[in-house]
Order: structure tokens, then C-alpha cells, then sequence
């Protein structure tokens, strides 16, 4: 499957079996059978006062991940895990300013640091905490295949935002910037 950040940026090949979490209705935690978590409806993120709603997305007709339809809403992928599911959950959200002015839910998504938490709500009411390990900004043509996928066994959420020049022609910014956390057990 070739998944592609919003707007033609990243390139990611990544092959998934029938073992993989997603196609699974449980995950393996300690050999212990959990239930599928529910599917995401909230983020919050204290640090940088996000409180807001998450939409499912899959892919655009040209591959690349779908965006939230407005400012102030997040996405989520949900062709990968669900947010506390075994692998790598993926949720963007538009940064910079958006057409008539008004900020976007992901504009201070930089500021997060190690340590800052996360939090996921999801429609059956139960909230699956995230903290922050790291962070990294992606050239629109480099390898980002640890952004979509892992293979250590845990639970992990990814962050995606634009980041860096708006370029006019292309309508998109330079980079792509993504905060990596961890399931806090």
C-alpha cells in the first residue's frame, strides 16, 4: 500500500500482513486478549490548548491521507490502528492560517516536547493517554514509513501537520512536522 501525506508530500511504502493490528478485531497485550478500543472522536492536547474533534479519514483519490474538512477539527487515519491499538495511529490537523484568517488546531504543535501528554477520547467514553518522545520535521520526498508503522508490539500516536514555506503554485508548505508519542500503561 503506498500512503502519502496530505497534499503530495511523503511517499511511504508499507506492506501489511493479516497478523498486522489493524485487521484484527483484539490485540495481544501480555497474552492477555483486550478489547478493539473504540473508534477516536476527541483530542486533547493541554499544552497547546487543543480540545477538538477527530474525524476518519482514509485516502484521497490521489493517495495521499485525507485532511480534517476544516480549521479547527483533527483526523484520524482509519486505514491504520485506532488510537491504544498495537502499532503507530495517525492523526493530522491543518497548521498555519486557514483561508479567511482564523487560526488551525495544529498551529503550536511545535511547541510540544518530551514528556508533554496527549490525550485521545474515544466513543465509548474511555480516554487512552499519550506522551510525547520526539518530533521531526519531513522533507516532502524523504522516507517517513516510522511515521504510518511499527514493529515494536506498543501502542504509539502520531501527529501530523504542515510545517515550514507556503508555497503559492503548490499550495502547500514545505514540510511536514511530527510529534511522536507513546501509550502511557
Amino acid at each position: 500500500m503506498v500512503i502519502l501525506f496530505s497534499s503530495t508530500v511523503i511517499f511511504l511504502t508499507i506492506n501489511f500482513s493479516a497478523s498486522n493490528s489493524f485487521t484484527k478485531s483484539a490485540s495481544l497485550i501480555n497474552s492477555q486478549i483486550l478489547p478493539r478500543p473504540g473508534l477516536p472522536i476527541r483530542l486533547k492536547i493541554p499544552k497547546i490548548n487543543v480540545d477538538t474533534t477527530v474525524e476518519s479519514v482514509g485516502l484521497m483519490s490521489d493517495g495521499t491521507m485525507g485532511v480534517p474538512k476544516g480549521p479547527t477539527n483533527a483526523a484520524w487515519f482509519n486505514l491504520g490502528p485506532r488510537p491504544g491499538e498495537k502499532g503507530s495511529a495517525v492523526i493530522d490537523g491543518h497548521s498555519g492560517h486557514w483561508k479567511n484568517g482564523a487560526p488551525t488546531v495544529f498551529n503550536n504543535l511545535y511547541k510540544l516536547i518530551k514528556g508533554d501528554k496527549v490525550y485521545v477520547e474515544d466513543n465509548m467514553g474511555e480516554t487512552v493517554a499519550f506522551v510525547v518522545r520526539d518530533s521531526r520535521e519531513y522533507d516532502p520526498e524523504a522516507d517517513a514509513s516510522d511515521v504510518f508503522g511499527s514493529s515494536d508490539g506498543k501502542a504509539h500516536l502520531n501527529l501530523i501537520t504542515c510545517e515550514g514555506t507556503w508555497d503559492k503554485a503548490q499550495k502547500t508548505y514545505s514540510n511536514r512536522l511530527v510529534v511522536f508519542t507513546d501509550k502511557v500503561y
